[in-house]
């Protein structure tokens, strides 16, 4: 990465502006065209160096729920349990952990009832019981990674 790229990554982590032309100003701020942004940005994904970029939603504050949920999965049977676990569009970030709760994810819902099923249904089909986990409190954490 050069200089550039880190630049868009730093800036990147502090908003995205909503506007009409949120690229070029971006771009503007960073000291160069919007094609090179967009065009880096694209680079940057394709290379893995960004695993994501696109807004973040909080779902509770849009009538929907997220909740956090592990599961005690047999390592012969966490691929395929990871595989249908990953095949509901509900499912995000799943990690698999050292630990006797090895597989954790979050889903996003669009209703409060449909972690539940959603909850119900990966039980019925990976055979593994679910542990839901859902947000007691909330706290803001700025986290940002400043890449130098």
């Amino acid at each position: 990465m050069d200089s550039l790229d880190k630049k868009i990554i730093n800036q990147l982590q502090k908003g995205f502006p909503i506007s009409d032309t949120p690229y070029a100003e971006v771009a503007e701020e960073l000291g160069c065209n919007e094609a090179t942004l967009l065009q880096r940005l694209e680079r940057l994904l394709a290379e893995k160096r960004l695993t994501r970029f696109g807004p973040m939603y909080h779902a509770e504050r849009m009538g929907g729920a997220f909740s956090l949920v592990a599961m005690k999965v047999n390592e012969e049977d966490f691929a395929r349990v990871t595989e249908q676990v990953n095949s509901f569009a509900e499912v995000a970030h799943n990690y698999q952990r050292e630990h006797d709760f090895n597989m954790w994810f979050v889903l996003a819902t669009e209703t409060t009832a449909r972690i539940d099923e959603v909850n119900a249904e990966i039980e019925q089909l990976t055979g593994y019981r679910v542990y839901n986990m859902p947000k007691l409190e909330e706290f803001y954490v700025g986290l940002q990674f400043e890449i130098r």
